[in-house]
């Protein structure tokens, strides 16, 4: 039986798992495919059950051509064998098919073919999306014809994918947003899209799913280019060391997670229909970070995170979802990072490194599925500390052994985010990785905000006088009180910083000030109580959470209206 992938958006039908020839061209789709700068014919002539052969024909309707390398990626573990008519090479997922010397010339509306023997065991997906010198095939690329709704936009895989292009605004959370007293000064900025439970993919409570995201941000993209943020947020066993957070899933439920969760996401994601976006995937904030910093005979030690370093699902879980997004061209997945008062420490800094590492090299994944990382999701780390470095010193005694740095190596988001960028290079990640910082509640203005450095009466006053981040203790991350928006999304604000970008919603609740019965998972944290006196995470101090906040993801006023008050740069 012969299958075949030609996945011409509008003009031509996506044929899978039927016999024959590949679907023909008609007068009436000519325009369409005029307007699509490359279509890749991908056919199995002939499956064995644990071999095949494949013919791959590639059409150039772009500028001619000297030379061509065509890639895609496959979802399960196919491996080409043998080939002819190109140069075939593969690394792990991912194939690249590059010309031989004989027929490297294609011509604009020129096609040329080659073919290959492969491998594989259990199930012989078709591969879904390709690419020609790196430009999407089989996509409408906006310059007329064919009747695609997904606009312009070159589909081509950029170093940064904030680069030229909007952002997508979250109707829903812009509703909320605009419907506060002063809310509509920033009603329009983009946020992220939080898919934190199976349900959330088709949408909960009557809310939007995540085809009805990708359709609306089809519909503000227009002409140009389009980031989706989405937080891809499910693990089994999540968030070990909190409860707010807690996920659905159980320590076990690794298989769960791949075929309810990222595999449900990756066929969404990888519709020719939304070819045309760039999709920003965070994975799985506070996962492997825990592994780090709360398991073994650590006093911030849990049994539920040494329950997930032993059984490895985080790492299992982390990796699945690299490989599966970061299969689909247009797919750029930032790994959480945690953020400087986690991480920043020496005996958490380069282990965190060499543990994303496994992590984006284990099932299937490669360190090119990692578009970067991102630090500070959904917390209040400051982005820049300028009444005091790290390396000052008052009466002789060094910044770092004051309370609030307690011997950490950073004292801010933006110098963590630049320093770690460049130990993950040093253990293996590519070098044009990029950092994403989340400022959406970081920008501790208002009147509580010093103007200049603090007293040098002891290296205690001096740095409590002139932080900006005016939380008890930086372990401190539930709805925290006195905090502030940040600075505003913004792409190449930085030195290796890809964009500042708002991908906690501001105004959606850290979790509940009390416990609150819920099917959502969500348990109650004695974190997001404003009574409680701590514990070993944060120096057994007061956890600094306002008062009557609702579950996790859920609009917090109250909240809204403080972030808003103190926000910096402030608000007009």
């Amino acid at each position: 039986m012969s299958r075949t992938r030609t996945a011409v958006l509008a003009a031509l039908a996506l044929v899978a798992g039927v016999s024959g020839p590949a679907v023909a061209v008609t007068p009436s789709s000519a325009a369409a495919i005029a307007a699509i700068p490359c279509t890749v014919d991908y056919k199995i002539q002939n499956d064995w059950g644990a071999g095949f052969t494949a013919a791959v024909t590639v059409t150039n309707n772009s500028a001619a051509k000297s030379s061509w390398a065509v890639k895609w990626s496959y979802a399960g573990n196919q491996k080409v064998t043998s080939y002819w008519n190109s140069k075939i090479t593969q690394s792990g997922t991912a194939v690249t098919a590059a010309n031989e010397t004989y027929n490297g010339t294609l011509a604009t509306g020129g096609s040329v073919s080659f073919g290959f023997n492969g491998s594989y065991s259990g199930t012989n997906a078709l591969p879904t999306a390709f690419t020609l010198d790196g430009v999407t095939c089989n996509v409408d690329d906006g310059s007329g014809g064919g009747g695609g709704d997904n606009g312009g936009g070159s589909g081509t895989r950029v170093d940064n994918p904030y680069s030229g292009a909007k952002v997508y605004v979250n109707p829903e959370w812009s509703a909320k947003a605009a419907a506060e007293t002063g809310g509509s000064r920033i009603s329009n900025q983009p946020t992220g899209v939080w898919l934190d439970r199976i349900a959330a993919i088709a949408g909960v409570n009557g809310g939007m799913g995540l085809r009805a995201h990708l359709d609306a941000a089809l519909a503000q993209k227009g002409s140009g280019e389009e980031v989706v943020q989405l937080v891809v947020y499910d693990l089994p066993g999540r968030d070990c060391a909190a409860l707010a957070s807690n996920g659905e899933l159980g320590p076990t439920e690794i298989d769960k997670y791949k075929t309810q969760f990222i595999d449900p996401i990756a066929t969404i994601l990888a519709d020719p229909k939304y070819a045309s976006l760039r999709i920003v995937t965070t994975i799985e904030i506070d996962s492997l970070p825990n592994l780090v910093t709360n398991t073994g005979s650590r006093a911030t030690a849990t049994a539920n995170c040494n329950t997930m370093l032993a059984n490895g699902n985080y790492v299992k879980g982390v990796g699945y979802a690299l490989a599966k997004l970061g299969a689909i061209p247009n797919v750029y997945n930032y790994l959480d990072a945690g953020h400087h008062g986690w991480l920043g420490w020496d005996d958490n800094f380069a282990p965190s490194a060499t543990l994303f590492k496994q992590a984006a090299t284990s099932e299937g994944a490669t360190v090119d599925d990692v578009a970067g990382f991102i630090t500070n999701t959904a917390n209040y780390s400051a982005l820049k500390e300028n009444n005091f470095t790290i390396n000052d010193t008052v009466n002789g005694t060094s910044v770092r052994q004051s309370k609030w740095v307690d011997w950490n190596r950073y004292v801010d988001e933006l110098s963590f985010a630049q320093a770690f960028r460049t130990q993950l290079v040093s253990v293996g990640f590519n070098s044009g990785i990029g950092m994403l910082i989340d400022t959406s509640r970081n920008g501790w203005g208002g009147s509580a905000r010093p103007a200049g450095p603090g007293a040098t009466t002891s290296v205690d006053t001096y740095v409590d006088g002139g932080r900006y981040d005016r939380r008890i203790h930086v372990g401190n991350w539930c709805n925290q009180s006195g905090a502030g928006l940040g600075e505003r999304p913004q792409a190449g604000p930085a030195t290796g910083i890809d964009a500042y970008v708002w991908m906690k919603p501001p105004g959606e609740s850290d979790g509940s000030s009390t416990a609150i019965p819920n099917d959502e998972g969500k348990g109650f944290d004695q974190m997001c109580d404003p009574t409680y006196t701590g514990n070993a995470r944060n120096g057994n101090s007061m956890s600094g959470a306002l008062p009557n906040a609702p579950l996790s993801g859920h609009w917090f006023s109250a909240q809204f209206q403080q972030l808003m008050a103190n926000a910096y740069p402030p608000l007009s």
